[in-house]
């Protein structure tokens, strides 16, 4: 199911100016996944990656939609700094909550209160049992492998999650050529990104149950 999960606009506004001088220079950074991605300027990745409650109603929705509870177990890969974790685990108290990332800067900088419970790993190969998580959510992170990466990723997603139906992946898109080349300006570490229909049939293709959504770029002037 096309599912909103965290209530953002069709699109997402982004002034491009900033991403055209240095690009490769700040993309070689920015793969680093470190200081300069999470906290360092906007032309290397977030321009300061800090907790200041949007996360709260994402994980509100997140309970209601997989009916989550305090005998749960939940999953965030590609969790950075864990802040949903952590503002899940406000909101259901009880509940088990786990991050998986591959920047040993974000868990170092992560929340006091769900450090422990983040993983250093890959998505390629997820640390966990089969069918051991009532749900978990991987936002923005897959596009960051190849196609085949996203492939064996999906699969691991699928695996670890009971109920295969409360999974949400989001991802970047483009729906015209123009947006493509513009995106192309404006990604740092994305590998993959396609048109909606070609990441629908990805996941048709893999047997893929969840919910999805696409992060598509506007560009201001």
């Amino acid at each position: 199911m096309y599912f909103n999960l965290l209530g953002q606009p069709s699109k997402l506004a982004r002034d491009i100016s900033s991403r055209v001088k240095n690009k490769e220079e700040n993309r070689t950074l920015a793969l680093k996944f470190g200081f300069e991605y999470f906290d360092g300027p906007r032309e290397q990745g977030y321009g300061g990656y800090k907790y200041d409650g949007r996360w709260q109603d994402v994980a509100k929705r997140l309970m209601k939609k997989y009916q989550l509870n305090a005998s749960s177990k939940f999953l965030d890969v590609g969790c950075a700094k864990g802040f949903l974790m952590h503002d899940l685990r406000e909101a259901c108290p009880g509940i088990e909550v786990f991050g998986l990332d591959i920047s040993e800067y974000a868990k170092t900088n992560a929340l006091k209160a769900v450090k422990d419970n983040i993983t250093i790993g890959s998505c390629l190969s997820l640390p966990y049992p089969d069918n051991f998580f009532d749900a978990t959510v991987s936002i923005n992170t897959i596009h960051n492998l190849d196609v085949n990466g996203c492939k064996q990723a999906i699969c691991e997603l699928i695996r670890v999650t009971k109920h295969k139906k409360n999974i949400f992946i989001q991802v970047d898109a483009y729906n015209t050529l123009e947006e493509k080349k513009m995106f192309e300006i404006w990604m740092l570490t994305a590998k993959t990104y396609l048109q909606p229909h070609e990441c629908g049939a990805l996941f048709e293709n893999l047997g893929y149950k969840g919910d999805y959504f696409w992060t598509v770029i506007g560009f201001g002037e």
